[in-house]
């Protein structure tokens, strides 16, 4: 098995939200929450499998505006409530198999990502950092061609989840 680390810069995000740490965690490790706000802008979840262990999956579909489906997958391997989680994020199909990213075929399997929530004053910071496993070369090249994608991609995510958390207060 080859190992766990990746020869690239990770990917690096953060943003604070003005909320607590409880109930950010909450948006993130409630399937009902993260139906709300989790994914690109202008796209709709619709099935969804949470199990938040380690070991354990969040399986989901998300919808275009147009129709089209994509399917995401995360395996826990760490979770340390309201603190931080491990998971290795990839591409799915609808049984719960990983594909491949069907915009970038040469995208990596699997990316290792530490989400981590810290509270001061009543509000939270969450940052998301990771970085491909596993990934041959090109793969490896093809994430570090990613990352303002990324940036922008995850931009709007927290931007639905701020709306959500403001909602939610």
């Amino acid at each position: 098995m080859a190992a766990d680390t990746t020869t690239s810069k990770e990917f690096d995000i953060s943003r604070t939200f003005d909320a607590p740490r409880s109930l950010v965690w909450k948006a993130f490790t409630e399937a009902d929450s993260l139906a709300q706000w989790w994914g690109p802008k202008g796209f709709k979840m619709g099935d969804i499998k949470l199990d938040l262990r380690p070991g354990g999956v969040f399986h989901y579909c998300m919808r275009s505006p147009d129709g089209m489906e994509m399917w995401g997958k995360f395996t826990y391997r760490e979770i340390n409530p309201q603190e931080s989680m491990v998971f290795v994020n990839s591409f799915s199909d609808a049984a719960g198999g990983i594909t491949r990213n069907p915009f970038i075929a040469i995208w990596p399997l699997e990316v290792l990502n530490h989400l981590s929530l810290e509270e001061h004053e009543g509000k939270t910071t969450v940052t998301l950092r990771g970085g491909p496993i596993n990934a041959s070369e090109e793969e490896m090249k093809a994430f570090e061609q990613g990352r303002e994608s990324m940036k922008q991609g995850f931009q709007g995510t927290w931007e639905q989840l701020d709306e959500y958390l403001a909602a939610t207060k």
